[in-house]
């Protein structure tokens, strides 16, 4: 067996990353301020300001019964924006391909340190790769899409219960999407470290030295056979021995 170990040096770091990209990205689609709206009435949201993510919108309240008021946003509801229903969608999916993409790291990762044949560590390697891709595009796709969203004032038209105006005075891009963005970065270099997995060269091995150190040596066998059937019977007389 092949002795793999040296060469996944940059693939072992490449499955921590890809480890803590999914965290993250699990992690991603709880995050309420993906967009923070600044708004004109403060009567019933104090200072102004609230947080709208991807599966609820809250603000902090002094009138409402609750200090800090939060209302769902569903996946079915008429009013939910399609970048944000996208975003519910993507970002679960990436939960499960990236789950998939470390197990499949992970398992490569362990046959090489074991020894396994380099062709099935390549090929576990490569589709560790793609899934790292797929994931980093699942997340990254509703990130970009809601933040040129915000960058674009686009407005969501929340129903009464909401306490929220379809359109705030201003918005900004939130810490959410900038998480989103971190974590697409990391399942990128995770896949690309998977990628650009090589064979190590192959090295001649001890096991052939004794050969060609016999090869190189002009020793013949055959002549000291021939010298002792020369000698009769009693094989060749050792004239040191005599003396």
């Amino acid at each position: 067996m092949a002795y793999l170990a040296h060469s996944v040096h940059l693939q072992f770091l490449g499955l921590i990353f890809g480890f803590v990209g999914l965290i993250i990205t699990a992690c991603l689609s709880g995050v309420n301020d993906w967009r923070i709206w600044y708004l004109d009435d403060q009567s019933t949201v104090s200072g102004g300001l609230a947080w709208v993510g991807v599966w609820r919108a809250c603000f902090n309240s002094h009138v409402l019964d609750s200090s800090e008021f939060c209302k769902s946003i569903s996946l079915t509801d008429s009013f939910t924006p399609p970048e944000i229903a996208a975003a519910q969608v993507l970002c679960m999916t990436a939960v499960g391909v990236g789950l998939v993409a470390n197990l499949v790291a992970g398992y490569a990762v362990r046959n090489a340190y074991f020894g396994v044949d380099s062709g099935h560590v390549r090929l576990g390697f490569v589709t560790a790769g793609c899934l790292f891709w797929l994931t980093a595009a699942c997340s990254l796709v509703p990130v970009l899409w809601n933040m040129s969203s915000v960058l674009s004032n686009l407005t969501i038209d929340f129903p009464p219960d909401f306490y929220l105006p379809p359109a705030p005075l201003k918005q900004e891009v939130g810490p959410g999407i900038g998480i989103g963005i971190f974590s697409s970065v990391l399942l990128i270099v995770s896949g690309l470290f998977f990628m650009c997995y090589k064979d190590p060269v192959k090295t001649k091995t001890d096991k052939s030295r004794p050969k060609e150190h016999l090869n190189n040596m002009n020793v013949r066998p055959e002549s000291s056979l021939d010298a002792i059937k020369e000698s009769g019977d009693e094989g060749l007389i050792n004239q040191a021995f005599e003396m």
